[in-house]
């Protein structure tokens, strides 16, 4: 019953848009480029973090130099304080949002869209609190990843396998991780979490929940969903370099082609082939 209403409503929003605009309508609309402004703004904030050293004292564009071999730096050495993990985890979530937000952005705006619907038609919801809980559910299952990534970046530099540009040391990890990666790319796991992503109205009408508790569960429930979608091509940051401005943007762009992108799902598979092919290269000629 709760997937039909909320069919109800998606279809009533989409509908919205081959119609002349009510006075109702173009409430929606204003309220939905509050929404994206409001996105717009935590995406430029999280990527001003990044730029700016998310707090390491770092400079990013010279994490981004491709003219140090990363066998021939050295390890990383610093300490990790209390105070050195409280920043690194801030650092993690700010790459986090500022690399996921962007491809989930249709899927919130949607989202506060089918809500406002609901809202006036009667259903009794608090729109705006359904949709800050939605997008804060979102962040808070990344930002329970950015503190498993942090313990991986710990053992990594214990070992010495992370140098000074927070990049893997090791030709041959990093060669198992890119095919990892490929591999990954080509299970029914990622496929099926890809398809959540890549249906925003499919994946409202399914996961249907009222009032900000009931967005809330969504917004963990979409986060799921881009965890098994991209998690493992994050690891690919300890291939590049967790502070590498080139990788950073590149993963973006790359996850938000395969999410959005017509050919998004087929770009997924071409990238696989790359990543199991470069990889291979660098174990066998490394």
């Amino acid at each position: 019953m709760g997937s039909l209403r909320a069919f109800t409503f998606v279809r009533a929003a989409w509908c919205a848009e081959l119609m002349p605009k009510t006075a109702i309508e173009a409430m929606l609309e204003r309220e939905s480029a509050v929404v994206l402004a409001a996105l717009v703004l935590l995406i430029l904030l999280a990527w001003y973090a990044v730029l700016a050293g998310a707090g390491t004292g770092m400079d990013p564009v010279f994490m981004s130099g491709l003219w140090l071999s990363s066998a021939a730096a050295p390890a990383v050495g610093s300490g990790w304080t209390p105070g050195y993990w409280a920043i690194a985890y801030f650092m993690w979530t700010a790459m986090m949002v500022a690399m996921m937000l962007p491809s989930a952005s249709p899927m919130v705006l949607l989202y506060a869209r089918v809500v406002r619907q609901a809202e006036t038609q009667g259903r009794g919801q608090k729109a705006s609190a359904s949709i800050a809980a939605f997008a804060g559910g979102y962040i808070a299952l990344w930002s329970v990843f950015s503190l498993l990534a942090v313990a991986a970046q710990w053992m990594l530099e214990r070992t010495g396998a992370l140098s000074v540009l927070m990049n893997s040391r090791s030709l041959s990890l990093s060669g198992a991780l890119l095919i990892a990666a490929g591999i990954y790319q080509l299970t029914p796991f990622k496929t099926a979490c890809l398809e959540q992503c890549r249906a925003p109205a499919v994946f409202i009408a399914a996961h249907w929940r009222r009032g900000a508790l009931g967005g809330w569960r969504m917004g963990l429930e979409h986060g799921l969903y881009c965890l098994g979608c991209c998690a493992v091509l994050m690891l690919l940051l300890f291939v590049g370099g967790i502070m590498n401005l080139v990788w950073i943007a590149g993963l973006t762009l790359f996850i938000a082609l395969e999410k959005l992108a017509p050919f998004g799902a087929t770009a997924a598979r071409a990238a696989a082939a790359l990543l199991i092919a470069g990889g291979a290269a660098l174990i066998v000629f490394g």
